[in-house]
């Protein structure tokens, strides 16, 4: 039980980015099938993400993930940009196609794979951790985008303007922190 406890607790923090960039793009206009896909599938990356991570090893942990970290805040702070100039068109969000959903939820399980590499190291079998994982970021990226939604509606043009923000802010997070 203290061990599930503890796989929740590393989950919330897992979610964390699923959840502020979900705030972001729910400032715009996503139906909600859109926003069912994109939570499904922020959680199936962070099902595989740390299996993957596991399996891979600590050799790549140790040569590519700095790497990686750089690649996902240059994605974000593009993205903010992306929003910011297109913020008057109608497809807004950049979450209009099958491969943005996979790039959203790539980038946002990023970490998961090198949480997957630490678990490799303390525990046999990582199964448990990924489904908590799984859930809890869906679920959060699902509450993420209908609190940005909720954002939008009270404080319109300033909602999305914050999620601009929060987009540049964690592209310059994973650049230099």
């Amino acid at each position: 039980m203290n061990q599930i406890l503890i796989y929740f607790f590393m989950a919330i923090a897992l979610s964390m980015d699923a959840f502020s960039l979900a705030i972001a793009y729910g400032t715009t206009d996503i139906p909600i099938r859109k926003k069912v896909i994109l939570s499904i599938a922020v959680g199936i990356f962070h099902f595989v993400m740390p299996q993957l991570g596991a399996y891979l090893g600590t050799e790549l942990l140790l040569n590519y993930i700095a790497k990686a970290n750089y690649i996902v805040g240059i994605i974000f702070i593009i993205l903010g940009i992306e929003m910011f100039v297109s913020r008057n068109d109608e497809h807004q969000g950049n979450i209009t196609n099958f491969l943005s959903i996979i790039i959203f939820a790539f980038t946002v399980s990023i970490d998961s794979f090198s949480v997957g590499i630490a678990l490799s190291l303390t525990t046999k079998t990582i199964i448990t951790a990924c489904l908590i994982f799984a859930i809890t970021s869906m679920s959060f990226t699902f509450l993420g985008i209908n609190l940005g939604k909720k954002l939008a509606e009270k404080f319109e043009k300033k909602a999305e303007y914050l999620g601009i923000l929060i987009l540049i802010l964690l592209g310059i997070k994973y650049l230099f922190f």
